[in-house]
């Protein structure tokens, strides 16, 4: 999730220069990677979710680029299950493409520096990187690619609201651009690392400029966030383009209230926690279901 996203300057690429702290949760996707016989080659297998052609999956993309860089040597099999919600602000794509670049490099014998795979990141969508870093907390900034990790905090019970509508991320900057003008968002965000310490820091910062933009298109999506936010969480804010929102709770008998007192009016629940310890990395990807 995005604790806050601020979007800036369009730029002559085309591209948004954002601001963005990004944060793990334990809601997760399956990977495995296995041996497959044709050099080069990469078959992918998808439970959970229509993805639509595999050549434009995030996780066959990610293993084509491994691949590619190691001479084409093997080929791989990638079993991919779905469970973190499709085009919902969450990331889940790109944390497949992480995991992905991870798993296939292990089956390769870690032939691609880190460094290289780094670049890999870059060029697949500006959450990869993040995802490869395994850190539970950072700071984001250019397209969301530059990193900068920060000590992790305790675990804080969170809610997932996922309203029954799927927003292209395209869709929702043009949104934006709309709504500001040619004007646009002038200036930054001035951050010190001291203001960053502790979740009641992160609650006064907390903001997404994607909501106003979002809410005006969606008003549904707007319903589920006050009804969300009349839970008391700690923050209640859109993560990434949307559609999802969260709330971050107290205590996890706050988050149960909260489940408890919203049903599923306005989308899917999903009960979630931060991460306070490093995703898996490769030493724990590359396990014998991952060869």
């Amino acid at each position: 999730i995005n604790l806050f996203l601020r979007v800036l300057a369009k730029e002559d690429t085309g591209f948004h220069s954002v601001e963005t702290l990004l944060c793990l949760l334990d809601l997760k996707d399956g990977l495995v990677v296995t041996a497959n016989p044709s050099p080069g080659e990469v078959a992918l297998e998808v439970t959970g979710a229509d993805l639509g052609p595999p050549e434009e999956n995030l996780a066959f993309r990610a293993a084509k680029l491994v691949l590619a860089a190691t001479g084409n040597r093997i080929g791989v099999g990638i079993r991919l299950t779905k469970r973190i919600p499709v085009a919902a602000g969450l990331g889940g794509g790109s944390s497949d493409a992480a995991a992905a670049l991870v798993a296939v490099n292990a089956a390769a014998g870690n032939a691609v520096p880190h460094h290289e795979l780094l670049q890999f990141a870059a060029r697949l969508g500006s959450d990869v990187p993040f995802f490869l870093t395994r850190s539970p907390l950072a700071l984001g900034w250019g397209r969301g690619e530059r990193l900068l990790s920060l000590p992790p905090l305790e675990a804080c019970p969170g809610l997932l609201l996922v309203p029954p509508i799927a927003i292209a991320t395209p869709d929702a900057y043009a949104w934006v651009d709309q709504l500001r003008g040619s004007a646009g968002r002038r200036g930054s965000v001035a951050l010190t690392l001291g203001a960053l310490g502790t979740w009641g820091d992160l609650a006064r910062m907390a903001g997404n400029d994607f909501e106003s933009a979002v809410f005006g298109h969606h008003p549904s999506i707007r319903d589920g966030f006050e009804a969300l936010a009349a839970t008391h969480p700690r923050t209640c804010r859109l993560s990434g383009s949307g559609a999802t929102l969260f709330g971050l709770y107290r205590s996890e008998r706050d988050r149960d209230e909260a489940l408890l007192t919203l049903g599923h009016r306005h989308g899917t629940l999903t009960p979630v926690s931060t991460m306070a310890i490093p995703a898996p990395g490769p030493r724990e990807l590359a396990e014998p279901e991952h060869r």
